[in-house]
């Protein structure tokens, strides 16, 4: 039998991903934050994908962090600001040589992880998959995509992979992984924070083209200080291309604000920013969007952290 995974976060990605690998014979399990949130799982006998209208009902086994069971490979899909602590929970249960594939947006979250696991090997990942929960444990899949997975400490595939093909999951080994999530993060701060400002969707940025092309310019040199010159390479025109194709849609940071629930800015504009003051940058146009951003979470009583 196949080593099982763990899957951590029962959010969109974590449900689609545990969703289709139990639909391929893949053995997994769902770890829940606490016992009420197991029983409620339970009642509602699993997760169900809805795919092209679809609904089918998957019963993966769900845990508790305290669970006995050991962990050989666990898929961290909680929020950035979540993963730190929530692997901390588990650390008994990993077995040396574990596997973390990490989900998480943005940069930062990954090296705290990594920091604290040290007897695991961490392999990260960024992924253009999109999906929504319509529903207590129902997880729809909104847009086929594809997810890049790298461990730049150990450039040789895992044999897992196998699983991923076998669950129908798009994706490909990639030996530049950092250069990815810098040039998503990129891509990230030049549109997330200014659909929350101008409170408009990915296409009503095509009005504010001047000050997209100066968040575009002060990103590439940040990227460039960062030994990232790929991840810097005609950027605008990316973001550009990005905002054409995402027109209709409202940024994950846009609905995150719309729900009242606390961003991810912290692992996004504010690793940038971070970053660019440990190099001693001025990068005044990314700044100012900081501190904008940070005013208009804190008139509307979210976390800026």
């Amino acid at each position: 039998m196949s080593t099982p995974w763990h899957v951590l976060g029962a959010g969109s990605l974590g449900t689609l991903w545990a969703a289709r690998l139990a639909r391929a014979g893949v053995p997994v399990r769902l770890i829940l934050r606490d016992t009420a949130r197991l029983q409620a799982y339970q009642a509602a006998g699993g997760l169900t994908l809805v795919e092209h209208g679809d609904a089918r009902l998957y019963p993966v086994p769900g845990e508790t962090p305290d669970s006995s069971e050991p962990i050989h490979r666990l898929l961290v899909a909680c929020k950035a600001y979540d993963a730190e602590q929530a692997v901390a929970q588990l650390l008994p249960r990993l077995v040396p040589g574990a596997e973390l594939i990490l989900l998480q947006n943005g940069l930062g979250s990954q090296d705290a992880v990594a920091a604290q696991a040290p007897q695991a090997r961490c392999i990260f990942a960024s992924s253009t998959e999109g999906a929504f929960r319509d529903g207590a444990w129902r997880v729809v899949f909104a847009g086929h995509g594809y997810t890049w997975l790298g461990d730049a400490a150990h450039p040789v595939a895992p044999i897992w992979l196998d699983d991923l093909q076998a669950a129908g999951i798009p994706h490909e080994w990639s030996t530049d992984i950092l250069t990815r999530l810098w040039r998503k993060l990129a891509l990230n701060c030049a549109i997330n924070p200014l659909t929350v400002l101008h409170d408009c969707r990915n296409g009503g940025l095509q009005q504010h083209h001047c000050e997209v092309a100066t968040l575009c310019l002060e990103l590439g040199e940040l990227l460039q200080h960062c030994g990232q010159p790929a991840a810097a390479e005609d950027l605008q025109p990316e973001v550009e291309r990005v905002i054409q194709a995402t027109a209709s849609n409202y940024s994950s940071m846009y609905q995150d604000v719309a729900s009242q629930r606390r961003t991810e800015i912290s692992y996004l504009l504010g690793h940038a920013c971070k970053v660019a003051a440990r190099h001693q940058l001025n990068l005044p146009h990314l700044n100012q969007l900081q501190q904008r951003l940070i005013a208009r979470l804190h008139s509307l009583g979210l976390p800026s952290d």
